[in-house]
């Protein structure tokens, strides 16, 4: 049996033995041993003082390009910024100078209406109301520019199978700021439906009817522009892309032309309380509201009155909608004109303007 300390120097042995082969080999292979001195190389070795000078040197080599590109980032930059506010200037110059024949154009038809009484303008549009009094009768004007299609929509009564409500009552259901009567209508066993075509959310409430005698179509399209006149066809209508729309007679105006007005139109009555729509060639809306106490012919305004009054005032297109005791003007809640009847009459269809 080997004891523990044969078991110790056993186990030095074997960690030694490499070590003893490997000085054994060495003490029998002895290579002469060479010292060449490049001393070229030597030279070219730096010492201290020459690394220290040299780092210096780049450092310095460093700070320099470093400098020159923070002061070249800084001149682009203040290039940048001055080719960028005169690009802005240009563009705001160019959009004012885009922007002044219309300004123009405006302030030469606002001048013919007088000074407004009264001004509501938002994002979506600009309502100016006006007072009129040429002479031979008192009217009210509405000069609107829709800034957004959504800003004139037409109410329906009910669900058009014979409802009424004032233009007041529409107004006040629909939140508008502003309303007009529209389209004329029939009565029948005590109900009061839309005239002939009328378009209500670019749907037809009862199809198209081809215009007869002197009846026209008038209402808006769906890019906001006023359309109107006779239409012998849907396809017809179709193409103008109608979002609602009401009938009546006359049509006033036409491409800035007057029209005939029927004989029987010029009559019956020959004065009453009008209410007319019609559109500017920069598409803003026109509304003529005329008073009269009663539709007995003796009071109100004519259709050529109001034609020739359109016509002066710059108007392209006009349209005569339901007058007499239908005649409404509501402006910020209030019955702006005075009804023939004493009181507002009760309609199917309205126009309204929304803030």
């Amino acid at each position: 049996m080997m004891t523990p300390v044969k078991r110790v120097n056993r186990f030095f042995m074997l960690l030694t033995a490499p070590l003893f082969g490997l000085l054994l080999c060495l003490w029998l292979y002895q290579p002469p041993l060479q010292l060449t001195l490049d001393t070229a190389s030597f030279a070219a070795v730096p010492g201290p003082v020459e690394e220290t000078e040299q780092l210096k040197q780049e450092l310095a080599a460093a700070k320099s390009k470093a400098a020159y590109t923070i002061d070249s980032i800084g001149a682009s930059a203040q290039l940048y910024k001055q080719t960028t506010n005169a690009m802005n200037a240009l563009v705001s110059t160019a959009a004012a100078q885009a922007s002044r024949p219309e300004r123009i154009y405006n302030r030469r038809i606002s001048s013919r209406l007088g000074i407004p009484a009264d001004v509501i303008s938002t994002d979506r549009i600009t309502i100016e109301l006006y007072r009129l009094n040429p002479g031979n009768y008192t009217a009210y004007a509405l000069k609107i520019r829709l800034k957004d299609t959504s800003a004139m929509k037409m109410s329906l009564a009910g669900d058009g199978t014979g409802a009424s409500e004032t233009t007041l009552q529409a107004v006040n259901r629909y939140g508008a700021v502003a309303g007009i009567n529209a389209g004329g209508f029939a009565d029948q066993n005590g109900k009061r439906y839309p005239l002939s075509t009328t378009i209500v959310g670019g749907q037809y409430l009862y199809g198209f009817e081809p215009s007869y005698k002197d009846l026209s179509f008038v209402g808006l399209n769906k890019s906001g522009q006023l359309i109107g006149g006779k239409f012998t066809s849907r396809a017809q209508l179709d193409q103008l892309e109608p979002a609602f729309g009401a009938t009546f007679v006359p049509v006033l105006l036409k491409n800035q032309s007057k029209m005939v007005i029927p004989q029987k139109w010029q009559l019956a009555p020959k004065r009453a309380p009008r209410t007319v729509i019609g559109n500017y060639k920069d598409n803003q809306l026109l509304v003529l509201v005329a008073d009269g106490y009663n539709e007995n012919g003796n009071s109100g305004a004519t259709l050529a009155e109001l034609q020739d009054k359109l016509y002066n005032l710059g108007v392209i297109d006009a349209y005569n909608l339901d007058g007499g005791g239908s005649s409404s003007l509501i402006f910020r809640g209030k019955v702006i004109n005075r009804p023939s009847d004493g009181n507002l009459r009760r309609v199917p269809t309205s126009f309204l303007f929304f803030k």
